[in-house]
């Protein structure tokens, strides 16, 4: 089993970031900045691991803000930090830096390279709108591919784990950057472009297509993939815009046949199950699977097929499973399977998931 990520905010990487204060700083307290970053550390998850560590060096570095930042800067390049060793800094930086912005910004920059900066934009962001964005446009044109991606990476609207910033979910603020980026040569910078552009999807799906239609219509080397990806969230959805996108004609494709291969299965097992299709007309098929019991719809992507020949059959085989996870309980009962093609749905069957012996009603 994988090491838990907060379990990368440890002992080695507190001590990293001590051996590069220590080597900027002599007079900074080495051995008491290591004691009080660590001691409560262990209890607590990721993030509050992050802010613990920040914590620590705040009380311990104990400047001001911009000689905070200079030290800092320094330190990033002596001691090349990694993410674990370097997250806290930049939640240092985002928490006591927004009264100065240049010099907060300057710091993310350099630490960028090392551990991403782009939680500790968000609160910049919040304070500064324009002066910050300005900033990161400037970052978009950067020769390192760290920080060109922050500039996207940074101002996305939804942002995992980040801050909500409220002006961020309007369409169009971004648009400078999303433009300069979105044919970077970096595939790091690109798939932060798309996901900025799903995000932007998901509150107004009419601004995100006729973005990616003016991208294609101006072409580049990497449109079609960014098209794509960006597009992943509209197209689970049946966007009709999304899907003209992708050339996918709504009713396009029959479901002549879905198989479940039992009708019955247990928590902890996997729904088998066949679909064969056939093509109408020439073009795309987007294909998904639905997943429904009361309550909720779940939507899956069961494949594409980009040049489809009137009246060609293919079948596809696809395995789901039910094993129970931490973040996701599924409880017994009667479920509804669907196959969507090129946004409707197009077949369905019912199945039922059971307790396995020995497995809790809970579940």
């Amino acid at each position: 089993m994988a090491e838990p990520l907060k379990e990368r905010i440890n002992e080695a990487s507190v001590g990293v970031l001590a051996d590069g204060l220590a080597a900027v700083r002599p007079s900074f307290e080495h051995a008491a900045f290591v004691r009080d970053a660590l001691d409560g550390l262990a209890g607590l998850e990721l993030k509050a691991r992050v802010r613990w560590v920040a914590g620590a060096l705040e009380r311990r570095l104990a400047l001001p803000f911009p000689e905070a930042g200079a030290v800092l800067r320094e330190c990033a390049e002596k001691a090349r930090f990694d993410m674990w060793s370097g997250w806290p800094v930049t939640e240092y930086v985002g928490t006591h830096g927004t009264a100065h912005l240049a010099e907060a910004m300057e710091t993310i920059a350099v630490i960028t390279p090392y551990a991403t900066g782009e939680f500790a934009v968000r609160p910049l962001l919040e304070r500064h709108r324009e002066e910050a964005l300005e900033v990161m446009l400037g970052w978009a044109s950067s020769p390192d591919e760290h920080l060109r991606r922050l500039a996207s990476e940074g101002t996305r609207a939804r942002l995992p784990w980040g801050a909500r910033v409220g002006w961020l979910m309007e369409p169009g603020p971004t648009l400078p950057i999303l433009d300069a980026l979105r044919d970077d040569p970096s595939e790091y910078v690109r798939r932060s472009v798309a996901n900025h552009v799903n995000d932007l999807a998901k509150e107004h799906p009419e601004f995100a297509v006729g973005l990616l239609a003016r991208w294609r219509g101006e072409g580049g080397s990497h449109v079609e993939a960014v098209l794509r990806h960006a597009l992943r969230g509209l197209l689970r959805a049946g966007d009709t815009g999304a899907l003209a996108l992708v050339g996918a004609v709504p009713g396009n494709g029959t479901v002549e046949r879905l198989e479940i291969a039992e009708p019955e299965v247990p928590v902890g097992g996997r729904l088998r199950f066949t679909v064969a299709l056939s093509a109408g007309e020439p073009g795309p098929l987007v294909l998904k699977y639905v997943l429904r019991r009361d309550g909720s719809r779940r939507t899956f992507h069961l494949g594409n097929r980009r040049a489809v020949a009137a009246g060609e059959r293919f079948t596809v085989a696809k395995s789901h499973s039910y094993r129970p996870v931490t973040t996701r309980r599924e409880p017994p009962g009667p479920r509804v399977l669907e196959v969507v093609v090129n946004g409707e749905v197009r077949a369905s069957a019912s199945f039922k998931v059971v307790n396995q012996i020995g497995v809790g009603e809970s579940w």
